[in-house]
């Protein structure tokens, strides 16, 4: 099911108007642009795995560098990356103006940038696009000090309503058959999923899965495709792409409400994976060892519907066998240790 063409048109005119987005028409035109072109999804295949598994890696610690750093070695390396001479897209969540957790982490976005031109990136680009009611995401970008961290990094800063966009068919869908999808998402070489760990209101959670959203245009967001189907929506739109690594930002947490506000904690980690099913799984497990949020806490890992559909359409780790969890703290924290401990507890 797909929103109608004539009233989303409407639709978007109607909240321009209404909501009086500062200066945002531009952007509202830019999202009633139709795609230019069709491509068939962007897939490849996980390069972090060993003896079939998934590897996710948990690093605590304060500085957030090397943090990235020792995650993906413990993964395997940025060898497996292979950013040399390439082009990356960084995609943080930028969801609205309000600073982590409610986005990501600017510090995690500078550390990553860096990285990566470090390990001979030719160009690093920083794009995402805003939720709807909170365009434009070059005012969000600057509000959260997002922009301003990527540019000290090097790195160039896009806003994905200024752009094109490509559809792409979605032959294993059920709600969705065809996504419009941002054009830097095929102009990229690579892809590095910055996503932080919140809960959510009407998905439950957000973290690797709900961060491709932001790169989706709005005719095919989960409220207005089916909103009984939100979960199973933002798992089908992940059939379009495959991130070449999740680095997930999990220095300051949501545990309860969200996305835009809620219960947050300071739990200062960093999770890397090329599996975005078993990254999500773990940071699952650390919203469900605050004990907090009903929706988390009240059901099985695997069972939540996010989970459920990306297994049952093929794009992750199927069950905590086909993962292996890694694990280290910068500074021999005794707090880090006693979540991994319950994480553990969680994701069986």
């Amino acid at each position: 099911m797909e929103l109608n063409r004539r009233n989303f048109f409407y639709l978007s005119g109607v909240l321009a108007s209404a909501i009086g987005l500062a200066g945002s028409w531009d952007a509202v035109k830019g999202l009633l642009k139709t795609s230019k072109e069709k491509r068939e999804p962007r897939h490849k295949e996980n390069p972090f795995v060993s003896d079939g598994k998934s590897l996710v890696a948990v690093v605590g610690g304060r500085d957030i560098k090397r943090m990235i750093k020792d995650s993906v070695s413990l993964i395997g390396g940025f060898d497996k990356l292979d950013v040399q001479r390439k082009t990356i897209l960084l995609k943080p969540n930028i969801v609205s103006g309000r600073k982590s957790p409610t986005t990501t982490n600017p510090e995690v976005v500078k550390a990553m940038a860096s990285i990566l031109y470090e390990e001979g990136a030719k160009e690093v680009i920083v794009g995402d696009m805003s939720a709807l009611l909170r365009l434009p995401t070059k005012e969000n970008m600057e509000k959260t000090g997002i922009k301003r961290a990527a540019e000290e990094a090097g790195a160039r800063v896009v806003y994905f309503e200024d752009y094109d966009w490509i559809e792409v068919s979605l032959p294993s869908g059920k709600y969705l058959n065809k996504i419009a999808v941002s054009e830097w998402i095929f102009k990229a070489n690579r892809i590095v999923n910055l996503p932080v760990i919140k809960t959510h209101r009407s998905a439950t959670y957000s973290i690797c899965l709900k961060n491709f959203v932001g790169a989706t245009h709005f005719r095919q967001r989960p409220y207005f495709v089916d909103s009984g189907h939100w979960e199973e929506v933002v798992s089908e739109i992940n059939l379009a792409y495959t991130p070449d690594l999740n680095i997930v930002d999990g220095t300051k947490i949501m545990v309860e409400g969200g996305p835009w506000k809620g219960q947050e904690r300071e739990t200062n980690l960093i999770i890397s994976s090329g599996d975005r099913v078993a990254a999500d799984v773990i940071g699952l497990g650390i919203i469900k060892a605050f004990g907090l949020w009903e929706k988390v806490v009240s059901i099985s890992t695997w069972k939540q519907r996010q989970i459920k559909r990306a297994i049952e359409i093929g794009i992750g780790a199927r069950n905590r066998d086909e993962i292996k969890l890694l694990t280290a703290s910068l500074d021999n924290s005794q707090e880090f240790k006693k979540l991994i401990e319950k994480v553990k507890e969680n994701i069986n």
